[in-house]
């Protein structure tokens, strides 16, 4: 479905194909219908008394204090600590002097490289040779902010490096210019501006240096001494969260605020259909109703008796089709194999003449949809007053957030106004903006400002999980334990596909479903082409209509290829007759980097070949720039499984902030555990099965033992740390139940939490 402004959106959003294809080419029409746009953007900060903008980045005040810019949404990652200690240690000012604030809606903060996730494929094909220029085109001019898949630190790393060498060299010359020497003589150290005999405090020379033209080439800084990149330095949203004054969506308090509390109905609802209105109304604090096709809203005047005026509506919506439940999504998986959309992802070899009358090996592997569970369920606040909508809202896509509520309230985009706070966490969830359209509206309605919340049944319910999915895995083996052919069938929907659809078109979750149910896409079975060297090997997607909009999620698909390569690695490996970590090793040519982590890992961890009964299981994984194994020990007792022992060995590149790199690894192997153990959906009757947290089957702290995560020295370009801790826990875990059980764990989770 496209909006009724899409028509005028495309010329302000984009271009279209007829667009793309006038003229002499893709390329060249590229040109003719980008050719008058602006080129040029100049940061749009809000100034306070006493500051100096000198970059989209950065703003010095006169007291000296280093403002840094940040436009990535903070979900707990401690990206407003790692962008500024890449800046601050370029420009060389000392950290306690440091301050972040949050960035405006601009094409300066486009992500390129999470735009390239969601669009490279579509614009490859539709630009030819100019499809990068395009692509990067298309997320500047659109104002593509977008946090997620572990890009922040491989996206802006370099911009902040630039920022700081920039801010150097201007307050350099400022000061070179009052001393009357070259500016080239000049260094800061400590946050000080010294031509080795004087000092002077940036806050003294932040507004003179704004006025000097940048040097055609940017020094970078040369010293090595007071160096912050690389030491763990205090992270700058830890004293507030501590104190609680880090403010979130649910804290922002205006005057005359009303609460509210919303209901969607389950998955495959179309419309509102009754409620018990009277009964409503008898709870104590209730002030009104708002209604929509697709959710009703109580608004009183504190959360917990909005809330309870939903129970006592009682809402039924009408629901088209079938209900949506468990088995049907199994079924529509298993149909996708023979459906006609089916695309071969990846291939090397003559995979056919291989299989060809040989004795193969086979394994079909499932996982559930998964998820997201973050700590703070969506929420939003909002206030309508002389045509304008201020929005208090954490997300991970503000440009089109801004555009969801400026559409759906009937204005312009310029009218309103986004102020970025910091997220409870995410894992892809806040990439949706239904929170922030629901929290406008209902402010207009009621006419006061309101803070809608949603519950915990509510988050569940509406959820965008990750996309189930369903493998077939064939190989072949040769003598000496050698995989000489190797393929992989994965039927899953979508995702990405479908959280583009809602997030830039704003097309409902079961539209952009649907119209993605045949198409295929490499994302899909992002991580499946093998890391091993395997001479023949094809990956094929077929796309699947469950039924169950899907979403973006921590890994995204390689928290299911990783479960279904490796686990069947472990399969291969036992067939060979080799132990599982040596079998690996003997494949892993041409990966030097994944060798060492793997090896590492199983020293540290005292790997003892995966006997039975050692409860040993041992995975690895490449993506995001970085290289990760993992071993488990586990232990079976009456409450379930307990991993006794995680020893991860990373190779993450140069990390400016090594210890929130552990801190993210860590993150996601206790994400990727529960992921294994629980965490998964059930359905029927269109409603998840458990809306509880304590019935997930979420691990607690009794079941986690140690967690040792190890570092690889490197110098390489910093990975991404966000996700890679995800994936290989799964299959790592399963090969830790085989030892235990002797039987072999292809279906996620591998525990089915009680009702």
């Amino acid at each position: 479905m496209r909006r009724p402004s899409d028509e005028r959106g495309d010329k302000a959003k984009g271009i279209n194909r007829r667009t793309l294809l006038v003229g002499g080419g893709a390329a060249a029409g590229l040109l003719i219908a980008w050719g008058a746009w602006p080129r040029e953007y100049r940061p749009q900060l809000a100034v306070a008394p006493g500051e100096t903008v000198i970059n989209a980045f950065l703003k010095i005040d006169t007291a000296g204090q280093v403002i840094v810019v940040v436009p990535q949404l903070e979900v707990g990652q401690g990206v407003t600590t790692i962008l500024p200690q890449i800046l601050a240690d370029e420009l060389g000012a000392d950290w306690r002097t440091v301050a972040v604030q949050g960035a405006p809606v601009s094409p300066l903060y486009a992500n390129h490289l999470l735009a390239r996730e969601f669009l490279d494929g579509e614009w490859s094909r539709i630009a030819g040779g100019a499809g990068d220029w395009a692509l990067r085109e298309l997320a500047t001019r659109n104002a593509m902010m977008l946090t997620g898949g572990s890009t922040s630190l491989r996206q802006f790393a370099q911009s902040y490096r630039d920022a700081g060498a920039a801010a150097r060299a201007l307050l350099c010359k400022a000061a070179g210019a009052r001393w009357d020497v070259p500016w080239e003589s000049c260094e800061i150290q400590g946050g000080l501006v010294t031509d080795g005999r004087r000092t002077l405090r940036l806050g003294e020379l932040a507004a003179e240096a704004a006025t000097f033209a940048l040097p055609d080439v940017l020094p970078g800084r040369q010293t090595a001494e007071d160096r912050l990149t690389g030491q763990d330095v205090p992270r700058l949203d830890l004293p507030s969260k501590v104190d609680g004054s880090h403010n979130y969506a649910g804290d922002i308090r205006l005057p005359g605020m009303v609460f509210a509390s919303v209901r969607q109905g389950p998955v495959g609802a179309v419309r509102l259909k009754s409620l018990k209105e009277a009964e409503a109304k008898k709870v104590a604090g209730f002030i009104r109703l708002v209604r929509q096709d697709h959710w009703v809203a109580a608004v009183a005047t504190n959360w917990w008796a909005a809330n309870k005026a939903l129970d006592a509506l009682d809402p039924v919506f009408e629901v088209e089709g079938e209900p949506l439940d468990s088995a049907s999504i199994g079924a529509a998986l298993e149909g996708a194999f023979e459906g006609e959309g089916a695309r071969r992802i990846y291939e090397q070899g003559d995979l056919a003449a291989r299989f060809s009358g040989a004795r193969l090996l086979r394994a079909d592997y499932d996982v559930a949809p998964a998820l997201h569970l973050a700590i703070e369920p969506p929420c939003a606040t909002a206030r309508v007053a002389d045509g304008q909508v201020e929005l208090w809202v954490a997300s991970q896509a503000p440009a089109f957030c801004r555009s969801a509520v400026a559409h759906a309230m009937g204005l312009n985009e310029q009218d309103v106004l986004l102020y970025p706070v910091a997220a409870g966490g995410s894992f892809g969830r806040r990439f949706e903006h239904d929170p922030a359209v629901q929290a406008a509206l209902i402010a207009r309605e009621t006419g006061r400002p309101v803070q809608l919340q949603w519950s915990r049944l509510e988050d569940i319910a509406s959820d965008r999980p990750r996309a189930p999915a369903h493998a077939r895995m064939t190989a072949r083996l040769v003598a000496g334990g050698k995989v000489e052919a190797l393929s992989a069938k994965v039927a899953a929907p979508s995702a990405n596909h479908e959280t583009w659809d809602r997030v830039y078109h704003g097309s409902r979750p079961l539209e952009a479903a649907r119209s993605n149910g045949n198409r295929a896409d490499a994302r899909a079975v992002s991580g499946m082409p093998p890391l091993y060297a395997i001479p023949h090997v094809a990956i094929d997607h077929y796309p699947a209509d469950t039924g169950l909009p899907v979403g973006r999620w921590r890994g995204n698909a390689d928290s299911y290829t990783c479960f279904f390569s490796e686990s069947f690695m472990n399969e291969l490996a036992h067939e060979a007759g080799v132990e599982p970590m040596s079998f690996r090793i003997q494949h892993l040519g041409g990966q030097p980097r994944l060798a060492h982590c793997l090896t590492t890992a199983a020293v540290t961890g005292g790997w003892q070949g995966g006997a039975a009964g050692s409860g040993q299981g041992i995975a690895c994984h490449a993506m995001d720039g970085g290289f990760i194994a993992l071993l488990i020990e586990a232990e079976l007792n009456a409450d379930g499984i307990r991993a006794k022992n995680i020893v991860a060995v990373a190779d993450l590149g140069a990390q400016p902030h090594p210890d929130i790199a552990r801190q993210q690894v860590e993150g996601g192997i206790i994400f990727g555990l529960a992921a294994a153990t629980g965490a998964m959906a059930e359905y029927s009757g269109g409603m998840p099965v458990r809306a509880i947290m304590g019935r997930m089957g979420l691990p607690r702290l009794a079941d986690v033992g140690s967690i040792t995560v190890e570092l690889v020295p490197s110098q390489a370009e910093p990975a991404g740390t966000g996700q890679i801790g995800v994936p290989a826990v799964a299959p790592a875990l399963a090969g830790a139940l085989f030892t235990l059980t002797g039987r072999r764990h292809r279906r996620l989770p591998f525990v089915t939490p009680a009702g």
